[in-house]
């Protein structure tokens, strides 16, 4: 009984829908309406979830926390803070805002009450759809949109004694007095009159042979050891972080709008506006370090492609593996099997970003039809699936071996690349390298086990 709510068809309905429009929908279509049926489906799903957590039964006190809960990181910035800190722990870089309209979602947690009171009457769910359900629902639950991107540009800075300031184009500014070590976010009125033309160009004060001045049209500064003579590239971005910025920037990517020189007893110190991508500073040793915006999360690279492609094969080891115990019903199975997870690929390499080379956006026509498939196939290959293990008597081990390892080969597949966006790995290929060991080890693994189970099959006829 303890397990009959979240086992439910209603409240797996209700799971089926939060990983499709969370993973999928949202990033093909953001807006209004897979905004709230993600709060809507996530609100059938909460309470349940989180009624597992209590050691005795206490379904009130699950459906009263979620609601609470949902309503304070809705309406309070330090609710949706503390959230944005949660997610990011358990999805990677999230941002949670707060938006009171999302409060019309509420009434769905009357739905998943009247779901708790018709589960009260059903038999004890089985074991094979507990450890179906509990991990896909933890996985719907986990997902969320990316963090927002930056929006605004560094444009211009400015050195006024000991105070450097480096403005953007809404108004918003940072300060350092230490010589760039730290800086100080703050909204700036705006002037009714013009603003000061950023400077690109400027010299080393006491020291006019040495100027520097921004890449005219990209990213990076030149520098001049002649009084303007001549110039050379001083900094630029390494080659991996240029296709990190492809990822984060798509087309519209960063350039250098404005540079300052403030010279100290000894050394100076050069800083630059780089537009979206923020602050880059060269200090007194003469290294350049890119700051980005201080006090705001670092803009997220987009992973779309690799988490799809590591969703897909977790998907076809937890159908593969669970379809190797059964004992009839085989191409069915694998017939349905196959469409689910192929539409749900067909659908989500119809839109992948433009930003991965060689590849570009299906036409917005091909794309409607191919979400529609998807939404109509991956509910169903996974309901006619889990019918089709329990009607065709299919092994415990091999379901099992499926429902554990589904999530350790989507880790293997994709955290290496999570490496290679935050710097872990210097290069890409060194990330497909080791996605490509860490999943065949898995793989290895779940075959030797099925084999095992395999070789026991006929004593269990």
């Amino acid at each position: 009984m303890r397990y009959a709510w979240l086992c439910h068809p209603v409240t797996v309905a209700g799971v089926i829908v939060l990983l499709v429009n969370d993973h999928l929908l949202k990033h093909a279509w953001p807006g209004f309406v897979t905004g709230k049926l993600s709060d809507v489906a996530g609100l059938l799903v909460g309470p349940p979830l989180l009624a597992l957590l209590f050691l005795r039964r206490a379904d009130l006190a699950a459906t009263a926390v979620t609601g609470v809960l949902f309503a304070l990181v809705k309406t309070t910035e330090t609710g949706a803070e503390a959230a944005s800190h949660v997610w990011t722990l358990v999805a990677g870089p999230s941002r949670v805002l707060a938006d009171p309209t999302d409060l019309l979602a509420l009434p769905a947690l009357a739905l998943a009450w009247w779901v708790r009171r018709r589960s009260l009457a059903a038999p004890s769910s089985p074991r094979l759809r507990v450890l179906l359900t509990a991990p896909l629902a933890l996985l719907a639950v986990a997902a969320s949109g990316a963090a927002p991107q930056a929006t605004s540009e560094a444009v211009s800075v400015e050195v006024r004694g000991e105070r450097i300031t480096v403005r953007t184009d809404d108004w918003s500014e940072w300060t350092s007095e230490d010589k760039g070590d730290t800086w100080i976010w703050a909204d700036e009125e705006p002037s009714d009159g013009p603003r000061r033309r950023p400077a690109t160009a400027a010299c080393v004060p006491y020291q006019a042979t040495r100027c520097y001045r921004v890449a005219p049209g990209r990213l990076g500064v030149e520098q001049s050891d002649d009084g303007g003579d001549t110039w050379r590239l001083s900094w630029t971005p390494p080659r991996d972080d240029r296709d990190r910025l492809v990822r984060q920037y798509g087309d519209r990517l960063p350039r250098s709008h404005s540079l300052a020189v403030r010279g100290w007893r000894g050394g100076h110190v050069v800083v630059v506006a780089n537009g979206a991508e923020g602050i880059l500073l060269r200090d007194e040793a003469g290294t350049w370090r890119r700051l980005g915006r201080p006090g705001e999360p670092e803009r997220a690279t987009d992973l779309y492609p690799e988490g799809i492609t590591a969703v897909f094969l977790a998907g076809c080891v937890l159908f593969g593996a669970a379809g190797a115990g059964l004992r009839r019903y085989h191409r069915g199975y694998l017939a349905m099997a196959a469409a689910a997870c192929l539409s749900f690929l067909g659908f989500a390499f119809a839109g992948i970003p433009s930003v991965v080379d060689g590849m570009t956006p299906a036409p917005e026509g091909i794309q409607a039809l191919l979400a529609l498939l998807a939404v109509v196939m991956v509910p169903s290959g996974f309901l006619v699936g889990t019918v089709l293990l329990i009607a065709g008597r299919a092994r415990p081990a091999p379901v099992a071996v499926g429902v554990l390892s589904a999530p350790l080969v989507y880790l293997a597949a994709y955290l290496p690349f999570e490496g290679w966006a935050d710097g872990t790995f210097g290069s890409y290929w060194a990330a497909v390298a080791v996605a490509a060991l860490l999943t065949s080890l898995v793989l290895a693994v779940d075959l030797a086990l099925i084999r095992k189970d395999a070789t026991k099959a006929p004593a269990d006829l």
